[in-house]
């Protein structure tokens, strides 16, 4: 593998805040409150003070409610 290798978002597994936000179309403030009012959520993964989204699992919790 080399460095000029970029994976789509589409296929990763976890998106920084800047990635989810273009992706789900939702405000990086937006993403960040969600996440820091949810901090055991299952799509929630903390890397150091980074929060990073676990795209499949943020999809569901986007299917399963009608108002974020």
């Amino acid at each position: 593998m080399n460095d000029t290798t970029t994976v789509p978002i589409s296929e990763k597994y976890v998106l920084t805040i800047k990635e989810a936000s273009c992706f789900f179309c939702i405000g990086e403030n937006k993403l960040r409150r969600l996440a820091a009012e949810r901090p055991t959520a299952r799509w929630v993964v903390m890397n150091g003070n980074r929060i990073l989204i676990k795209r499949c699992q943020f999809e569901k919790f986007l299917d399963s409610t009608d108002v974020i």
